[in-house]
């Protein structure tokens, strides 16, 4: 019976030593090139999510195309389908295309009325310019515009003096910059 203690006991001694080296060589390795492991792991789980997917897409498609080799009547509905959708887009284009039109001819409408109307008053010896501003209001009463005199500039102070010119140099403050000589340098 001693014989048979003794293989038991042993046997634990050398699953010990046998963790311990897996223990000293997992760390080891991790210690070692563990962020690497790590980011090597996330780098295959994402490829693998990506393949995925495009092998879920690839079964689709070729099912599609299976069931439309198959069904020709759903392909007639899809080019029908498709050929509704293109029509009311063109449509919509269309419409738009004639709302355009529409503006641009209103705008081309409203600029010949108003060189119509520059022309008349040009003929007439009124500056159409002035007219441009305000509103005319002929039936209005209140004094004609032939009477009122156009006033002269306001009295509002000058934001600098009247001999400032930033181009001479003069006037300013203290700083004047002259360009340096042109020439070659008369050094020894």
């Amino acid at each position: 019976m001693e014989h048979a203690e003794e293989p038991l006991s042993a046997r634990p001694a050398l699953e010990t030593e046998g963790l311990r080296f897996l223990h000293v060589t997992v760390g080891s390795l991790l210690a070692s090139y563990g962020w690497y492991i790590l980011f090597s792991c996330i780098l295959l789980y994402i490829v693998v999510q990506k393949l995925a997917v495009r092998l879920r897409a690839l079964r689709q498609r070729q099912l599609d195309q299976t069931e439309a080799v198959l069904e020709p009547d759903i392909v007639v509905k899809r080019q029908e389908a498709l050929a509704a959708a293109r029509l009311r887009m063109q449509e919509d284009l269309n419409a738009q295309v004639e709302k355009h039109k529409e503006k641009l001819r209103q705008l081309e409408e409203e600029k010949r009325r108003q060189r119509i109307e520059m022309w008349d008053s040009m003929q007439e010896g009124r500056s159409y310019r002035r007219n441009i501003g305000r509103p005319q209001e002929e039936d209005g009463p209140g004094p004609s515009t032939s009477s009122v005199t156009p006033k002269g500039k306001s009295d509002k102070k000058p934001l600098r003096g009247g001999g400032y010119n930033p181009l001479t140099g003069e006037g300013g403050g203290s700083c004047s910059w002259r360009p340096g000589r042109r020439g070659p340098s008369s050094g020894g």
